[in-house]
Order: structure tokens, then sequence, then C-alpha cells
């Protein structure tokens, strides 16, 4: 049975089943030919945990990150829809409950706001 995402472990856990689709992904993988996901994971998770719990973890700048990724290879409006798709399905394969519709708003929310600054 599935469960709300609660903790930072249920972060790692989803995080870590969606990056081992997204950089395999025909559409947006070649966004992530250069990201270390060792290094990465951590981080990523810190910002999830924030923006999810609140928590003061993550202190970088997302949009200065994208907008570095997107001078190397345009990120355009349909490849943030794209890693909504797989977010939002790596969400729904694991988890389900209050948490997890908030972090599938979120993403929608985030990845809408970035390609606005973006393009």
């Amino acid at each position: 049975m599935k469960s709300d995402i609660k903790t930072r472990k249920d972060l790692e856990f989803l995080l870590t089943e969606f990056y081992k689709i997204v950089p395999f992904d025909a559409e947006i993988g070649h966004h992530f030919d250069d990201v270390d996901l060792t290094a990465h994971l951590p981080i990523i998770v810190d910002f999830w945990e924030k923006v999810l719990f609140g928590k003061p973890v993550y202190f970088n700048n997302p949009l200065e990150i994208h907008q570095k990724l997107h001078e190397k290879s345009p990120l355009k409006f349909e490849h943030f829809n794209r890693w909504v798709e797989i977010f939002n399905a790596t969400i729904d394969n694991f988890f389900t409950g209050e948490m997890a519709q908030n972090a599938k708003f979120r993403a929608e929310t985030i990845a809408r706001s970035l390609n606005n600054r973006i393009n």
C-alpha cells in the first residue's frame, strides 16, 4: 500500500527513482548529460525538503542553475512539461496523499515559473 511523502528518506527514495528515468528520456535526457547524480541528489533532496517541509536546508538559486543549463541547451516549454510529467508519474507510482499532491502542485508551479523566467 502506498503512503504519503512524510520524511527526507521518502524524498530520497522518490528522487532516486525519478533520476533512474529522467536522464534516459528521449525528450529531456540530454539536459542531464553533465549532471553528477551522486553530487546532485543530496542537493535536490534539500531543495524538496525545503519546498515541502519548510526546512531551511537549501540555499542555492534554482533560477540561476537553470539559466546556466539553458545556455548549454535551450530549456523549452515542452521540456518543463515533460519533466513535470515524469516527476508526477514517479510520485503516483510510489506515493499517495496530501503531501504527494502538494509535491505535484509545487512541481508544476516551479516548472511554470522557471519556464516563464527563462523564456
